[in-house]
């Protein structure tokens, strides 16, 4: 049996869950309210403290331990995503044909809405074709704060 851990996290844009095993972050949702922290496992100061750096503006990409939990299709979307430069944006299309199979936009945008891990995996540097902002797990807010943070 795989022990669990979890470490709420108060961030510029709500509170944050982070999930993990021992060693690897499984994710990272937006809760309403957050609770004592009573985990005190290494990844998890860790990834609070690259949160931190991130935040502040100090830290462009995260080096964490993450389990992508999925598809092998949403695994190939997740580990794309992470080539995403700070800063930048590309269109659902543009991950379709990175993936090589450029018809599968809509695809891509169902495991987009899937990752598990948003921010660490950053899914927020995704746009439509078009250039509009279009969903986002914890919110268009959140998605128009992150981006605007990366400029």
């Amino acid at each position: 049996m795989i022990n669990l851990y979890e470490l709420y996290y108060s961030s510029p844009i709500g509170i944050l869950k982070i999930k993990s095993t021992k060693y690897e972050i499984l994710s990272l949702e937006f809760v309403q309210e957050k609770f004592f922290n009573k985990e005190n496992i290494n990844i998890l100061k860790e990834a609070s403290k690259q949160l931190d750096e991130y935040f502040k503006g100090s830290r462009k990409e995260f080096d964490l331990n993450i389990r992508l939990e999925g598809t092998e299709f949403q695994k190939k979307v997740w580990n794309e995503l992470l080539k995403i430069p700070y800063g930048e944006v590309v269109t659902y299309k543009d991950i379709a044909t990175r993936i090589g199979n450029e018809k599968a936009v809509r695809a891509v945008g169902n495991a987009n809405n899937k990752n598990k891990i948003p921010i660490i995996v950053p899914c927020h540097r995704v746009v439509g074709s078009n250039g509009k902002l279009v969903g986002y797990l914890g919110g268009l807010d959140k998605k128009i704060w992150l981006l605007n943070h990366e400029k």
